[in-house]
């Protein structure tokens, strides 16, 4: 009768096999399968009868997922001849993409699949590691396809180390939140009579001789977002400054740090992150983003003490936002272009909030640039626009004339200055520039200029000649 028995052959020799699995494995009658034979049981197995290896399937796949699904395939065409065991190292519930396709085929073949569960290298490895799982959680990876992002809140197992590159890739990964100095437990052939275990620096763990059968352990404390709220935390606590503070107290620094990052924005090329990268100015923005992150993490830490809020519900909350706002990618409305977007995100926020008006909801403490940008965006999201930038290039001429026609009315200036403003956040919202920020770095190449005007010398006294031909050679000199 066609079937087929899923076989763990556990961490090492065939002595750490079950009984179960081994008279299945033995039986002659039964075709084995095994998925490689870089594994102690596996040949072990060899040696005693006939066995079929899957490696060369390694070879020949471009991808990974085809492999096991190649496998999946050889044991079911097995199968529909006669019974087959396919053999997995560890436990077949554990890491093996090729017994979850298996399952999957038998089910659709109606081919009758029996699971006969290993022992995991994850008992030995924790046991080795000394960690209580149940007491202090227990996170396990797979080297092969690390989560993003890779919290380290926890105890962590990371698996199938099992190349250079990829401890290499690893040892990269970890490098962007633990320092060098960080203990690695490098465990090796758990269950054998050569089993090693050792504890190395991170620094060390790109040029650590790996294989098959390598698994890391490590325990730091907690770092990235889990420490910071950590720390955060602490500092509330016992920090004397961070206990007095309230939201209102904080808006002021909500604000500064704001700033400090426009301001350090400013300083990419304006196509990034396309184009070569200016490394020295993202670690700029890195620091910057960091600050601005506190000051969200300090809030939904009060916003904890006074009703609950965690920082947790605040990510939550903000990521069935994005979902809901874009339905899109996670529904099946269109959305061919950025307008689309944009109008169905307004859409959206219209009917949720309850507005009236498609400009409710816009902050009047915006800095005035940006919000006159954004109540354009919003009217041109109902078609009040121009239908190119022609148009409003031509209304801020419009607006220079009259400007300049009412130049001795001081009660219309203001009125009229406003207007030409307005016009000209219009153009650059035409041109996809964002006002506040352009206007930011022309400030900043005029203060650069003038600074270097006056490094030649007073200027108090110059004729506007002169000061025209210090102007030019500043130009010359800061670009």
């Amino acid at each position: 009768m066609a079937s087929v028995s899923v076989v763990g052959l556990g961490p090492a020799g065939l002595d750490r096999t079950s009984q179960e699995a081994r008279t299945i494995l033995e039986d002659p009658d039964v075709k084995v399968i095994l998925r490689t034979e870089r594994h102690p049981a596996a040949r072990e197995l060899a040696a005693l009868r006939d066995v079929e290896f899957c490696d060369e399937l390694y070879n020949s796949a471009a991808e990974i997922e085809h492999v096991y699904r190649a496998i999946a395939q050889r044991v079911l065409a097995a199968a529909a001849i006669g019974p087959v065991a396919y053999a997995v190292p560890g436990s077949p519930g554990l890491g093996e993409r090729s017994v979850a396709l298996l399952v999957e085929g038998a089910a659709e073949a109606a081919l009758p699949l029996e699971l006969i569960e290993g022992e995991s290298f994850l008992s030995l490895a924790m046991h080795r590691a000394g960690v209580d799982a149940l007491a202090r959680g227990l996170q396990v990876l797979d080297a092969h396809g690390l989560p993003e992002p890779l919290l380290l809140h926890l105890p962590t197992l990371i698996g199938h180390v099992d190349r250079t590159t990829i401890a290499a890739d690893l040892a990269l990964a970890l490098s962007k939140t633990l320092l060098p100095a960080t203990p690695i437990t490098v465990m090796q052939r758990l269950g054998s009579p050569d089993e090693a275990v050792r504890t190395i620096d991170l620094g060390e763990l790109a040029t650590t001789a790996v294989d098959e059968r390598t698994t890391l352990f490590l325990d730091p404390p907690a770092v990235g977002w889990p420490g910071l709220v950590q720390t955060n935390l602490l500092l509330r606590a016992e920090c004397p400054w961070d206990r007095v503070q309230t939201h209102h107290s904080l808006v002021e620094h909500l604000i500064e740090e704001s700033y400090e990052l426009v301001e350090a924005l400013a300083g990419l090329s304006t196509d990034a992150p396309a184009g070569d990268p200016d490394f020295a100015a993202y670690a700029h923005v890195e620091e910057e983003l960091g600050d601005l992150l506190l000051q969200v993490v300090f809030h939904a830490t009060l916003a904890n003490e006074a009703v609950g809020l965690s920082t947790e519900e605040v990510a939550e909350g903000i990521r069935r936002k994005l979902v809901d706002r874009h339905p899109h990618v996670f529904g099946d409305v269109d959305a061919p272009d950025a307008d689309h977007v944009r109008r169905n995100w307004d859409a959206a926020k219209q009917v949720e909030k309850g507005r009236h008006s498609i400009l409710d909801g816009v902050p009047k403490a915006m800095p005035a640039l940006s919000r006159s940008a954004k109540l354009q965006r919003r009217a041109a999201g109902v078609g009040f626009d121009w239908p190119d930038v022609t148009g409003a290039v031509a209304k801020v001429a419009e607006e220079a004339r009259e400007l300049a026609e009412i130049s001795d009315d001081p009660g219309r200036v203001v009125h009229e200055t406003g207007d030409l403003l307005f016009s000209l956040v219009n153009v650059a919202r035409h041109l996809d520039v964002d006002p506040e920020l352009a206007l930011k770095m022309a400030s900043d190449r005029f203060e650069a200029r003038f600074r270097e005007m006056e490094a030649e010398g007073p200027l108090a006294g110059l004729s506007l000649t002169e000061l025209d031909q210090r102007w030019e050679r500043a130009k010359g000199s800061t670009g």
